[in-house]
């Protein structure tokens, strides 16, 4: 019997060889300048799959060895390249679009546990009290460690108000945390605005989908009505944003820059991932939208802005934050940003699964490099909490190199040392927890008020004071 099971096993493995080299796979070697395949690596490959199917303990469906293969692949590239099957792919699509079922977090995979990067504002986590760099250990009563991130997305959505329990390790906790959340509905509104007061107008951006070009400019509008006039000054909001679409970031910058100003541009290995996105309705406006920002007064190219960005910030927030503060069109201010720097290119495949790649790097304006650097905002503000529990691109494992590392080192390198100087500083100090999460624009919100000073000419203060401890008798 198990002679036989091998003669099958290596007829499988034969089979699924041939199978791999009679793809057609003429075009992808034509852009990979790649003469031939592997042969000895996938027939080890087939060997493997075959005696999975024959000597595994149970019995194991082609299907999910295949997809395991592939999630494999992906997630030993970088944390953010990842396979989708057509479910994953589905909800991916879904998020873009501003609205899914689950709990609202943005996440990576981090020593087999699920890293929170963020959590969505207004979503069942943002509310419960995760925080960015939470490594969640359990979903309900499954432990986490030996699943795929997909699987544990898969786990944390679900079906509107029915509760699942996070069991969290988070640093400087003795103990594990748990929260209890209830899924929902996450309806991202992806731009709020806010008039603060006679000439003073705020704008947050939570994420960039489909529509938050048009909604901005919608929102800059309503501004400048409720102002009855020209605004003297705003604040744009892009703290804990973690990304989103390309467009749309070009988008936001458009609002605010003069036309074709350079926005943003990538570089990698095809042709394809090498281009250069302009202040330009042909590059913000695609997917066969018309000029969203036509009709906007013209007074916003040239409002005095504040962006506020913090370790939250990645990907899309910082390709805006870049390419205004490299035109020198807005004050950055907080603290240094995530550092996700790379496009990650959704590829459908035929079996309506999909691939998130990363195909290349995004760059500023002047040529700096977000990746896993960020951006140094030109004023630094730090908002009370402890700067050791942020997390930031260049923690995760597998990360992208920066490619500018090693040169000579520029202003902004210094700028950014001195920030890291900051933050060492600021950890020897005695800092207040918040409690919960802080309503953004209001006077709790440190940095907020600092932005507004800025705007008006005051004092701007760099840290919130330090908690004080009151002495107690042993």
């Amino acid at each position: 019997m198990r002679s036989k099971l091998e003669k099958f096993g290596l007829l499988g493995a034969g089979v699924f060889v041939g199978i791999l080299v009679s793809i057609n796979i003429s075009a992808w070697a034509d852009r990979t300048s790649v003469s031939q395949l592997p042969i000895d690596e996938l027939r080890v490959f087939a060997e493997v799959f075959a005696k999975v199917k024959s000597d595994y303990v149970e019995p194991v469906e082609d299907k999910k060895l295949i997809n395991e293969a592939l999630s494999g692949m992906l997630q030993g590239l970088d944390p953010h390249s990842t396979f989708m099957d057509a479910d994953a792919y589905k909800e991916l699509q879904a998020g873009t679009q501003g609205e899914f079922g689950g709990l609202g977090i943005e996440v990576a995979m981090e020593d087999g546990l699920v890293k929170v990067v963020t959590p969505i504002e207004d979503s069942p986590a943002y509310k419960a009290g995760l925080k960015s760099g939470d490594l969640i250990m359990k979903l309900d009563d499954a432990q986490v460690r030996g699943m795929t991130l997909n699987d544990a997305v898969k786990r944390m959505r679900g079906v509107p108000d029915t509760k699942i329990t996070l069991t969290v390790i988070r640093k400087g906790e003795d103990k594990p945390l748990t929260f209890t959340l209830t899924r929902a509905i996450i309806k991202s509104q992806s731009v709020k605005n806010k008039w603060i007061e006679q000439g003073y107008g705020y704008v947050r951006i939570t994420q960039f989908q489909e529509r938050t070009g048009e909604d901005l400019a919608r929102a800059l509008k309503n501004l400048r009505a409720e102002n009855k006039g020209p605004l003297k000054g705003l604040i744009l909001d892009l703290r804990n944003n973690p990304g989103g679409l390309l467009d749309a970031a070009v988008g936001v910058s458009a609002a605010f820059l003069p036309k074709d100003d350079l926005v943003v541009y990538t570089e990698g290995r095809v042709a394809d991932s090498k281009m250069r996105l302009n202040a330009t309705p042909m590059d913000y406006a695609r997917r066969g939208k018309s000029d969203y920002l036509k009709d906007l007064p013209e007074e916003f190219k040239s409002v005095p802005i504040v962006v506020l960005i913090n370790a939250g910030s990645a990907s899309a927030s910082e390709i805006v934050a870049g390419a205004l503060q490299d035109h020198k069109r807005a004050t950055i201010m907080g603290i240094q940003s995530f550092g996700k720097g790379s496009v990650q290119t959704i590829l459908p495949m035929n079996n309506g699964s999909a691939i998130k790649l990363t195909t290349a790097r995004y760059f500023t304006p002047n040529g700096r490099s977000i990746q896993a650097k960020g951006i140094v905002p030109d004023v630094t503000v730090d908002d009370g909490s402890d700067p050791s529990l942020s997390l930031h691109e260049a923690d995760l494992k597998r990360h992208l190199s920066n490619p500018t590392d090693g040169k000579a080192p520029d202003s902004k390198a210094v700028d950014e040392a001195k920030s890291r100087a900051a933050a060492e500083k600021l950890k020897e100090e005695k800092h207040a927890e918040t409690r919960g999460p802080i309503e953004p624009a209001s006077q709790d919100d440190f940095q907020f008020v600092q932005a507004m000073n800025l705007l008006k000419g005051l004092p701007v203060q760099k840290a919130p004071e330090p908690a004080k401890v009151s002495a107690t008798k042993p």
